[in-house]
Order: structure tokens, then C-alpha cells, then sequence
């Protein structure tokens, strides 16, 4: 995930990426928040590493690909495969993760983002094409990658082009509905809708105040505010986004919240007006800043709480219920619910990197890629 600015309100020109700090940056508590004394949580760790500052995790037929930004500096591959002795393999191959300046990017992840398993089951690799942190996305690398998950073949790259993945754009996350997909832009605040057919994507509410982060919502971790450089509130335009499970709406918002919703069928449409669209945007959950989040076939939303390492639960009816807060879950980012239940959690300490501490990294090793029951409940605090 990555964070950039555009001006003070959008995120991501050359300054402005700096706001965008990966689909991961986020965490904070709503007020309604309610503990319910259930049956103990219990995390177990699924994998770790040294070499990969994963943000995302995806499975599918038993197997899991986690997946890093280049610009958190570790050497692992953009996309990996975990086997089962614990290592990450490069997939699809090594040549897909083989990019280096000069090398053409089409045909290479430059800089991942996320990973999700479509409703078809093939696997869509997010490639924010932008290398460094801060930095634009490099000619022709901006893409999505659609991948036999089974085999490693590569099905389709759907380019995002210029007028797509602008200067000071930083794609950042993806999901499906029907022949569509929705995509986030963390760095120029916009969504956009690709048509999964034809690969046409349009830009839709461009810098509208749902899309924008505000100011007055900072994201704070360990007590203290994060900030991309001194003095400096780290803002992170549109990032997290779910789909209704009647597909009917999207949910969207800002790292730093509040998410709003909008009819999907005002967003499929190629000749509706911009201010129509802006106007048919309805405030939907006054959530905090999340790491990440997923929702599951009855519309339940779970999101990573960055500001008290939390796991939460939003209900149907908008209640909001902690299932547990572990030190071990610093800044655990977008979170995948398996075909058995559990979910998992890539832990990516993003926010302890050395570019938010003066040059000094304040990461612990390793990193963890962890699951839970997320029906089993609260645990008090601890390891």
C-alpha cells in the first residue's frame, strides 16, 4: 500500500504520496464500539519472514500468496507463494518479480499492492507501478495481473493507462462485482470502475470530498500521530472499499475515514454526470482509521484497528463489536477471510519504517502473517 498527495486536500502529487501509505496505514476505535465476553481469541502464526514486508494475503485451493510494496525496501518478491516449509517462492516466476529500472514493466510487477481472489477464483494482483515511496508510477507499469492461481498462468493484464493511473496516482485495492470491478486511488482520490470484459476503466468522483482524506482525522499509532515527515499528519486518500453482497452497493472511504455508499448501478453507468454521481453518495459508517478490511456473504465488516492493534467487527445493524487487540497485530493490514472461516492477517509494521522515524527503522522481526476464528470472540491484550 502507498501513501502520496496531490495539494492539501487531495494525496499523492510529489509530496502527496507521501500521504498514501499503502492499503495498510490505519486503525482507530468508534465510539460505539462493544465488547462482548465470548469464548477466548486465539491467534495463531500461519508463516514469517525476514525478507518480505507483506500487506496482502490471498488463498485459494490451499494454497497462500502474500504479496509487499517494493518501496518498504525488504528483498523478498513483489508476489509470492508460501510453501510449505515456510519459504516464499516468486509467482508466477521469477521473471514477473525480476523488474529493475530500465526493464520494461509491462510485463513485470514493479510495485504490489494488493491480492484478491475474483468470484471466478482467479487471483488479480493490484501493481501500483510506482517504485518508491512518493514517487509516480513508472510508463506502462500501472496495472492489474489476472492469474490462474493453480498454475501461474497469466490470463489477462489489464493496463491502466495515464489518463487512469495519473501522475501522483497510487491504486491501491480492488473488488468485483459481477462484470465489473472497483478499484481505489489513494493517491489522486478517485475510484475507479473497470469493465472486466472490454478492460475499458473510467475515473469516477475525482476528488470528490467522499474520496478525500480530511485533516481533522489523524491517524495515530503507539499514541502518537503518524506523520509522513515532520510535523506532517500522514493523509491517505479513497483506500478500503467493500462490495454489498447483493451487489447492489459500495461501500468506500478515505484510510483515515468516514466511509460513505453509493448504488452500483450509478457507477457501471458510463453516461451518468459527475455531479449525479457526487449526489447519489450517502454516508454509510463513521469508521477509524483500518489497516484493512473484508466482508463476508451476510455483509458483516471486519477491519484491523491500527490506533489499538485491534480486530473488529461491524453487524448488519451497525453495531460494532471488538474481537481482540494483541501488540503482535501492529498495523495488520487488509485482512482475507478463508474458505474455512478463519481469517488472515498479513502484519506489515508500515508505520515503523525508517522513512516516519527520521532514517531510524523501529520494525521487529519477523514479520507475521497470523490467522483467527474471527467468530470466537475477545481476548484481553497480551501475547
Amino acid at each position: 500500500m502507498g501513501v502520496m498527495k496531490q495539494n492539501r486536500q487531495q494525496a499523492f502529487s510529489k509530496r502527496g504520496l507521501r500521504r498514501i501509505a499503502i492499503a495498510v496505514f490505519t486503525g482507530f476505535v468508534a465510539a460505539c464500539a462493544h465488547s462482548a465476553p465470548l469464548r477466548a481469541q486465539t491467534i495463531r502464526i500461519e508463516a514469517t519472514t525476514t525478507a518480505m514486508d507483506w500487506n496482502a494475503v490471498a488463498l485459494s485451493g490451499g494454497r497462500v500468496f502474500v504479496a509487499g510494496p517494493r518501496w518498504t525496501g525488504f528483498s523478498g518478491p513483489a508476489v509470492g507463494l508460501l510453501t510449505k516449509n515456510g519459504k516464499i517462492e516468486p509467482f508466477p516466476d521469477a521473471d514477473w518479480n525480476g523488474w529493475q529500472s530500465g526493464r520494461d514493466a509491462t510485463h513485470r510487477f514493479v510495485s504490489v499492492n494488493a491480492l484478491h481472489v475474483a468470484p471466478d477464483g482467479t487471483l488479480w494482483v493490484v501493481d501500483t507501478g510506482t517504485p518508491s515511496f512518493g514517487g509516480s508510477p513508472v510508463p506502462g507499469a500501472a496495472k492489474l495481473v489476472r492469474i490462474d492461481p493453480a498454475t501461474g498462468h497469466v490470463l489477462r493484464i489489464y493496463p491502466l493507462g495515464p489518463k487512469i493511473a495519473q501522475a501522483g496516482s497510487y491504486i491501491d485495492d480492488i473488488r468485483f462485482n459481477g462484470p465489473h470491478a472497483y478499484l481505489t486511488d489513494a493517491g489522486k482520490a478517485a475510484l475507479i470502475v473497470l469493465d472486466i470484459r472490454t478492460g475499458q476503466a473510467r475515473r469516477v468522483l475525482d476528488n470528490d470530498a467522499s474520496t478525500r482524506a480530511r485533516t481533522d482525522r489523524p491517524i495515530v499509532m503507539d499514541g502518537h500521530v503518524v506523520e509522513s515527515r515532520l510535523h506532517q499528519p500522514l493523509l491517505v486518500n479513497v483506500d478500503p472499499l467493500e462490495v454489498s453482497p447483493d451487489g447492489k452497493w459500495l461501500y468506500f472511504g478515505p484510510l483515515e475515514g468516514p466511509w460513505s455508499q453509493v448504488p452500483t448501478a450509478l457507477l457501471d453507468d458510463p453516461n451518468i454526470s459527475s455531479t449525479d454521481l457526487s449526489a447519489a453518495v450517502k454516508p454509510w459508517a463513521d469508521l477509524p482509521p483500518i489497516g484493512g478490511s473484508a466482508m463476508d456473504t451476510a455483509g458483516n465488516l471486519y477491519f484491523t484497528n491500527l490506533k489499538d492493534d485491534g480486530v473488529y467487527r461491524r453487524d448488519v445493524s451497525g453495531k460494532i463489536t471488538k474481537l481482540l487487540s494483541d501488540p503482535r497485530l501492529h498495523w495488520a493490514d487488509a485482512p482475507c477471510l478463508a474458505p474455512d472461516g478463519r481469517m488472515w492477517l498479513p502484519v506489515a509494521q508500515l508505520d515503523r519504517l525508517s522513512m516516519f522515524h527520521q532514517g531510524q527503522s523501529r520494525i521487529i522481526q519477523p514479520f507475521l502473517l497470523v490467522s483467527i476464528d474471527p467468530h470466537a470472540g475477545q481476548v484481553k491484550p497480551g501475547r
